[in-house]
């Protein structure tokens, strides 16, 4: 039985989807400002950044904050209320 997760804004969105849109929008040098890891600072990769985050809860609330905190401000400005 799947538990339906309403309140979730990041049920049904993948890491590796999180992880390369953040990429593709903002770098990984931005990324490495924002949020100070190593497989992002050092020959960057989505797979070993996937690794990292997977295996690591605090570093994965950061990406997950630092996306949601992006797709606010995407609505925002297709929203008009910039």
């Amino acid at each position: 039985m799947s538990q339906e997760q309403p309140k979730n804004p990041l049920h049904g969105i993948t890491l590796k989807v999180i992880l390369e849109d953040l990429v593709q929008r903002r770098g990984w040098y931005d990324l490495a400002e924002r949020i100070e890891i190593r497989c992002f600072m050092f020959d960057p990769s989505i797979q070993s950044s996937l690794k990292f985050l997977r295996r690591t809860d605090w570093a994965r609330r950061k990406v997950e904050a630092l996306y949601l905190n992006d797709q606010k401000t995407i609505g925002k400005t297709e929203d008009g209320k910039n």
